[in-house]
């Protein structure tokens, strides 16, 4: 095995699009190291990404946030102004792991993980984040609701590596949140996971997307709950109907973790849970 720690992106996707065997991009290693040590994949080559400056910073863009791909869990939550403003980005990052693990699990690992359980891709599909990836033909943004093709499948081509995560600016009277559900108190993987963002104006929602993890081949983005909830005040109705567009939105397996019937109707919970505390934050703002 061979192990490279390149400090720019052309350096890096030099080094991937040269590959002859299988490489592997490290930004945390909370998953590839795992995965390693189970033999479940033997990359010839793995690709440290984080002496790579674009990929390590927080900076503010265009009235929005950029987020490099390899910023951990515990700088996320060590930012007060991104906490504030993306409260559900953060937080949904912190639940990947352990305390421990925070110090190096990423987002960007995460997202390239492929699993449709990961917690921090709901809350960015809700967020509307845009993936800015490198490869030899340069960068190219794609919504991160389109990263994912399936399970361990991404949409990067060979060679390329996702260097960041762009946040949109936010309205006033906008929030979002993340909430799971899981078998154990801590530490588990998701059996449902949720993400809501919103905006609201003299009470009414006016914008928002809902994002859905843990019940389908890939991470959701459940248009029609956003619906649901746009132009209403999150009267009964409003919340039942976005619910039911979330369960119906479900294409989940049986597993050790939760039944097919009982992911389907999780996710309707989580969906009126999250959106509680994303129109609380937003009232707020």
């Amino acid at each position: 095995m061979r192990y490279e720690a390149p400090d720019s992106l052309e350096g890096a996707v030099a080094l991937l699009a040269a590959a002859n065997g299988e490489a592997r991009v490290l930004a945390g290693g909370t998953d590839l190291l795992v995965q390693m040590r189970a033999d479940v994949v033997e990359p010839e080559l793995i690709v440290d990404i984080k002496r790579i400056p674009e990929t390590r910073a927080i900076t503010e863009e265009k009235g929005g946030w950029r987020i490099g791909a390899a910023v951990t869990g515990a700088e996320l939550r060590e930012h007060p102004r991104l906490k504030k403003i993306w409260p559900g980005v953060v937080e949904a990052a912190n639940l990947i792991g352990s305390t421990q693990i925070q110090g190096r699990a990423t987002m960007g690992g995460n997202l390239c993980n492929g699993s449709p359980a990961a917690d921090s891709v709901p809350a960015l599909i809700a967020a509307a984040a845009v993936a800015t990836l490198a490869g030899p033909q340069g960068k190219r943004d794609l919504q991160v609701e389109d990263v994912m093709l399936g399970p361990r499948k991404l949409a990067l081509q060979k060679g390329e590596i996702v260097v960041s995560f762009l946040l949109p600016p936010r309205p006033a009277r906008s929030s979002d949140a993340y909430l799971r559900f899981i078998p154990r108190t801590e530490m588990d993987i998701a059996v449902v996971g949720c993400g809501v963002s919103l905006t609201l104006k003299d009470g009414v929602c006016t914008a928002a997307r809902v994002g859905l993890g843990a019940v389908a081949p890939t991470v959701l983005l459940v248009e029609p709950a956003a619906r649901a909830l746009i132009g209403s005040e999150f009267d009964d109705a409003a919340l039942a109907a976005a619910a039911a567009a979330c369960s119906a939105a479900c294409r989940p397996i049986d597993d050790k973790r939760g039944t097919i019937a009982y992911r389907t109707k999780v996710a309707g919970v989580l969906l009126k849970r999250t959106t509680a505390i994303a129109t609380q934050r937003a009232r707020g703002n």
